[in-house]
């Protein structure tokens, strides 16, 4: 068993765990999506259960609900870089190669490890794994105007989160 992914195998068992699709992801992106530009959420659904799975407090839940959220994305191949900002908030930057691990700061605190990986052609999965919990994200570009966060919980929640493009 590989210890990088505690009980899973690889990060495919993983997915596999949750239900997820399973088939092979590749590092390099098989085409062009362009996820450059700016996102504001446009709706939410299921998401404080999610956050609940995930050990966010009532306070934090609530205030992540009723501020806007946005992601002003710059994207050069597989090189990411992913501001997401909020009101009242300083806002965290990830900087990042699809294909490899970066860490960050969870909304709870603590320091997670984030393990990402091309999925198709409109699709970027992130693992994110803190000492508390895990979760699955799945950023789908649908369309020009239409980003969709995909997550997903260990416990099996999943909840969607919709941004659209700002002209």
């Amino acid at each position: 068993i590989n210890a990088e992914y505690g009980e899973f195998q690889t990060f495919q068992h993983y997915f596999k765990r949750i239900n997820l699709s399973t088939r092979p992801m590749s590092p390099s992106r098989p085409s062009s999506p362009n996820f450059n530009g700016k996102w504001k959420l446009d709706n939410s659904e299921n998401f404080d259960p999610f956050l609940k799975d995930c050990d966010i407090g009532l306070i934090k839940r609530q205030a992540v609900k009723i501020l806007p959220s946005e992601h002003h994305i710059e994207q050069e191949g597989d090189r990411m870089s992913v501001r997401v900002m909020a009101p009242g908030r300083s806002g965290k930057t990830q900087e990042y190669q699809v294909g490899e691990k970066f860490s960050e700061t969870e909304i709870n605190g603590e320091n997670s490890e984030v393990q990402t990986e091309w999925e198709g052609e409109t699709k970027i999965r992130e693992l994110h794994r803190t000492e508390s919990f895990e979760y699955l994200l799945v950023r789908e570009l649908q369309d020009e105007e239409t980003m969709v966060l995909h997550l997903e919980s260990t416990k099996g929640t999943k909840a969607k989160r919709v941004y659209k493009k700002i002209k």
